[in-house]
């Protein structure tokens, strides 16, 4: 299976850094790679904020290999490769197209000497992995079935006083306001809705799955962990946006259309058709109202 920074929300997906509504085993990734790189660093800020407070909760220099976990293009690689200057980061994916992205963003940023790839299919391969000193898994522990048993192998190859970083949860992505103008008001709260069945349904599919509660202190407390300290990290662009992030916006509506359009009813697919057609004023081409705004929550745990 692979994975990236790619949340369920479309968030960085990650990213990222997304996972949308779509068998993500069939995924074109030489097709996506570019995509979630943007949305990767566009919440970029708020991953080396996350970043930087993982280094009070750990001794920055005693913090020696680092994996990042489902790491797609491997943006909050190089971070944390930052973050903690005398460890190893390892970024760890199903996707060879997007380790080499993680490999040629490593390179770029004179961090190739500590930061290397592995492609290792999850969680099957979890204890191929090697020990770690902080395990970060960004978005990808909702694609493993059995969370709770990934959540024990990762334990498992903790080193004492290690740390283990879950993003998930937090705010589903936003980019519209509640009257556009177009259809009926409230929109993205309709897409959320019908997005959460199809995650449910998602996380019903995978192999192995277990049907239990998103209690991320409970699921790692479970694994033989000592929670210590959530907090969640903002990303925030306004409007007017870039040409990059109104290029996302329109991959984001692109994907939730293609997957969702059996979910919605027919006010809200010409909605979305509207939005995405560059003849119409009002799509999401020329609004001068689009912005990006999400949030994602970090859980974290050490072992004693």
């Amino acid at each position: 299976m692979s994975q990236h920074h790619a949340s369920h929300h479309g968030h960085q997906h990650g990213t990222g850094h997304g996972h949308g509504p779509h068998d993500h085993t069939h995924l074109d990734w030489s097709e996506m790679a570019p995509l979630l790189e943007r949305q990767a660093e566009i919440a970029s800020p708020a991953y080396a904020e996350a970043a930087a407070w993982l280094g009070t909760l750990a001794p920055v220099q005693g913090v020696r290999r680092i994996l990042d976990v489902g790491s797609g293009p491997g943006v909050v690689t190089s971070l944390l490769a930052e973050a903690f200057p005398a460890a190893e980061a390892v970024a760890v994916d199903g996707a060879p197209e997007l380790l080499a992205l993680a490999r040629a963003r490593a390179e770029a940023r004179n961090l190739g000497a500590r930061v290397s790839t592995l492609h290792a299919e999850l969680p099957e391969a979890i204890g191929t992995l090697g020990r770690a000193d902080l395990v970060w898994a960004g978005n990808s522990l909702h694609h493993m079935g059995d969370q709770s048993a990934a959540l024990a192998e990762f334990a498992g190859i903790l080193n004492p006083g290690g740390l283990i970083v879950l993003v998930e949860g937090g705010l589903p992505r936003r980019h519209l306001p509640q009257n556009i103008g177009i259809g009926r008001p409230g929109l993205e709260a309709r897409l959320d809705a019908a997005h959460a069945d199809w995650f449910g349904e998602m996380r019903a599919e995978l192999p192995g799955a277990k049907d239990e509660p998103d209690d991320w202190r409970a699921l790692l407390a479970g694994a033989g962990l000592t929670p210590s300290g959530t907090r969640t990290f903002l990303v925030d662009v306004p409007a007017p946006v870039s040409p990059v992030v109104r290029e996302l916006a329109l991959a984001h509506y692109e994907r939730l259309r293609d997957g969702l359009a059996a979910r919605l009813d027919a006010d809200d697919k010409e909605t979305l058709d509207r939005l995405l057609d560059p003849a119409d004023a009002l799509s999401l081409h020329h609004r001068t109202d689009l912005f990006h705004l999400t949030a994602h929550t970090v859980h974290t745990a050490r072992k004693g």
